[in-house]
């Protein structure tokens, strides 16, 4: 993991798109921070697409899918697509809004239930877990709070995780939950469904850089050759089994502007000089 500053020209010039996590990536304490958003809104100004992928629910997710120059968000750990008919209307809050799901209808209702009663184990056996209060709106997976309004010692997050998989369910630690799903969807599988189906390109890893900021984004980290995480990844080294390439200076959405800027200075030597 390098610092920031070291990635080369000819790294951020391979890139066509961004996909970034969203907690404590573009967020502090569940707000976009500034930064964040005039960073998101330099890269449509420059063309270049932006896919957020996210363990939130889609139906936290549906007002920042309107509003934010992206061109969409995957919630719940690739669970749910929203996006506003492949990115072509422009943001705003009455914009219409496109939600597709990685499991038919069948298979999500019977995941239902067997998430209920993972929940259900879940609050019975580990002391002081509470679903996450953003649960209401999940329609494909299950949260517990570790950091958001609660908080959970590093073994009782790792017993929520036990008790997910004895369930069968894939589990994940995010900066503030614990997510748990039925299924082999996860953030990697997510772009693998996004890109193609809001660029009408196919999905080119080389070509995509990911940030993140936990170790829900190990897999993204693993996979894609050019990966960045904001500074307060440094709370998650110790259990990481992969690492992002770089690290930017900047923690959440200051990293992340920090980034931005990085990408969009290096494609900006690149742009011909205009004849005079």
């Amino acid at each position: 993991m390098k610092p920031l500053t070291s990635c080369s020209r000819e790294e951020w010039r391979a890139v066509d798109g961004v996909l970034t996590d969203i907690d404590d990536t573009l967020t502090a304490d569940g707000e976009l921070m500034p930064a964040a958003a005039a960073a998101l809104q330099r890269l449509a100004q420059a063309r270049l697409p932006v896919i957020a992928i996210t363990g939130r629910p889609a139906r936290w997710s549906e007002p920042f899918a309107r509003a934010w120059p992206v061109d969409g968000i995957v919630a719940e750990s690739g669970g749910v697509l929203l996006h506003r008919g492949g990115g072509q209307a422009p943001p705003g809050p009455s914009a219409g809004l496109v939600v597709e799901f990685s499991q038919d209808d069948a298979t999500r209702h019977l995941n239902a239930q067997r998430l209920r009663a993972c929940a259900a184990d879940v609050l019975a056996r580990v002391p002081g877990a509470r679903l996450a209060d953003d649960s209401a709106g999940r329609l494909t997976d299950i949260a517990v709070d570790h950091s958001e309004r609660a908080h959970l010692s590093p073994e009782a997050i790792e017993a929520v995780c036990a008790v997910m998989r004895a369930h069968g369910l894939q589990a994940t630690v995010s900066s503030i939950h614990v997510n748990g799903w039925i299924g082999q969807h996860n953030k990697w599988t997510a772009a693998q469904w996004a890109v193609p189906r809001l660029t009408g390109r196919a999905f080119d890893p080389a070509r995509w850089l990911y940030v993140g900021d936990s170790s829900n984004d190990q897999l993204m980290f693993e996979r894609l050759p050019l990966t960045v995480a904001v500074a307060n990844i440094e709370r998650f080294l110790p259990v990481l089994t992969h690492r992002p390439a770089y690290v930017a200076a900047g923690e959440r959405g200051d990293g992340f502007a920090e980034v931005v800027q990085a990408l969009l200075a290096a494609r900006a030597d690149e742009a011909p000089a205009s004849s005079v």
